[in-house]
């Protein structure tokens, strides 16, 4: 059995090192040199420049493990292990200067996430967390918050960017966040959303359409901080990103009960 904690030690050296990469690109950045994969999907050779040094120094890691990427650097499939990996979590938030963007990477072990670690790569902000040990921040302890009330709660959400097939009931659902919360946020990373839900800063988040990359990680730091986690219909073992919920204890029945009622197909 491997040793996670010691494996989160290792994915911080090797995302402090993309993170150097990162920042050095963002001071000549020029956005003529953006390409566009789908409906207002972008990407970089920052994104794709991340995920080959990623690649290559998760491989070194755990040599058996396999590889889920955004960018496909990778398709080695692993039997056991994987690592889940956005080497650029806001990446349109990169290209117009907006300094909040991400890299996650999580591992999983067989189907259930083991180690993950999502690093805020303007602040330098490193959050981990691996299996039954916990969520830290900059290696200090961080729990979700203790806020009691859905309506003393902060949200955090994403808007769709490509799939509108379920654009007016999720505007029905934001809707009502707007008038019963202290307010509803959106910042373009969902691995920080959910890093932010860790620590207490959001009391719950949603969202639907995105990808495990932007997940596995978040989620892991969640449930180790002592939140919940799961999609529309209430699977907690579901990190395909297509439904996402995440709240602390305390407002998570209700803030699910919410979204399910508009949201449930």
């Amino acid at each position: 059995m491997i040793d996670y904690s010691n494996i989160c030690s290792e994915i911080v050296t090797a995302v402090n090192e993309t993170g150097n990469f990162i920042r050095r690109e963002c001071e000549v950045f020029d956005i003529k040199r953006t390409e566009t994969k789908g409906l207002h999907d972008l990407v970089s050779y920052v994104d794709k420049g991340s995920e080959e040094i990623l690649v290559e120094r998760l491989s070194d890691i755990l040599p058996e493990a396999g590889f889920i990427t955004e960018e496909g650097t990778s398709a080695k499939k692993g039997s056991k292990y994987h690592w889940v990996v956005d080497p650029l979590d806001g990446t349109t938030n990169f290209v117009h200067g907006v300094p909040l963007f991400a890299i996650s990477v999580g591992l999983m072990e067989d189907d259930d996430p083991v180690a993950g670690v999502v690093y805020e790569v303007s602040s330098r902000d490193t959050f981990t967390a691996w299996k039954n040990g916990g969520s830290w921040l900059n290696n200090k302890s961080i729990h979700v918050s203790d806020v009691s009330l859905l309506s003393d709660s902060l949200i955090a959400t994403g808007f769709p960017y490509s799939d509108f097939s379920r654009l007016e009931d999720y505007m029905k659902c934001f809707t009502w966040f707007c008038k019963t919360t202290h307010g509803v946020r959106r910042f373009g990373s969902a691995s920080v959303d959910l890093a932010w839900v860790a620590c207490g800063r959001f009391e719950a988040f949603f969202e639907y359409g995105l990808n495990p990359w932007d997940v596995v990680a978040g989620a892991l730091l969640v449930k180790e901080a002592g939140g919940h986690f799961c999609n529309f219909s209430g699977d907690r073992k579901d990190f395909s990103g297509k439904e996402i919920i995440a709240a602390n204890s305390n407002v998570f029945e209700e803030f699910s009960d919410i979204i399910n009622k508009f949201m449930a197909r």
